[in-house]
């Protein structure tokens, strides 16, 4: 991909509505994915960019640690929406991770490797056979203080290129969305990794 002046094209794109954003963005690259966790508002963004690319790879870094109530709602959004889904587990069992790190705390080096363990190392295992240069994301505003200081469009370290079409959209913009379109909302939503809302559960680090 060519180089992209992201301050111009962030002040652009916020003029823009998120189906605008993913319509362009879609034409930058054939080699792009979507990430989700099958969080609360995930059917907004799977939707919005599969109206568009049905094929779209979509990738789920499993930790393993979801709620019963996670598990069904993804399935229930891979089978509504036919997802082309990638899921990538842990390479140790949960039961090993109990083991010899139990649910460590929010700080320190047994707290990183959990989430090494979990989630980073297969996020890094699907980049890596997917070799995306563009990179769909639900990130937004005011959900944590890293992610306040990105915007619609960023680069990862990797030099990906990561579009978040709903990065101004508030928690009832997209209510509204899952409303419009029938969509289901994961009320119980809940990940090992973060913890609390504010905390960065360590990908958009990457």
């Amino acid at each position: 991909m060519i180089a992209l002046n992201l301050n111009y094209l962030n002040k652009i794109l916020k003029e823009k509505t998120p189906q605008d954003i993913i319509a362009w963005a879609s034409m930058l690259s054939n080699k792009k994915i979507i990430t989700t966790s099958f969080g609360s508002h995930s059917a907004v963004l799977l939707h919005a960019i599969t109206q568009k690319d049905q094929d779209i790879d979509v990738v789920w870094c499993d930790t393993g640690y979801n709620t019963q109530e996670t598990y069904a709602h993804a399935q229930n959004l891979i089978h509504k929406l036919k997802l082309n889904i990638d899921i990538y587990k842990p390479l140790q069992s949960k039961t090993v991770t109990d083991t010899v790190l139990s649910l460590p705390k929010l700080e320190g080096y047994e707290y990183d490797k959990f989430k090494d363990i979990v989630k980073l190392e297969p996020f890094r295992r699907a980049l890596k056979t997917h070799n995306p240069e563009v990179w769909f994301t639900n990130i937004r505003s005011g959900q944590t203080k890293h992610r306040d200081a990105l915007d619609i469009l960023s680069y990862s370290k990797d030099g990906i290129l990561k579009v978040s079409p709903f990065y101004y959209a508030s928690d009832q913009d997209l209510d509204k969305y899952l409303e419009k379109y029938g969509l289901p909302k994961n009320e119980t939503y809940f990940d090992i990794t973060k913890v609390l809302k504010h905390r960065e559960c360590g990908i958009h680090f990457q």
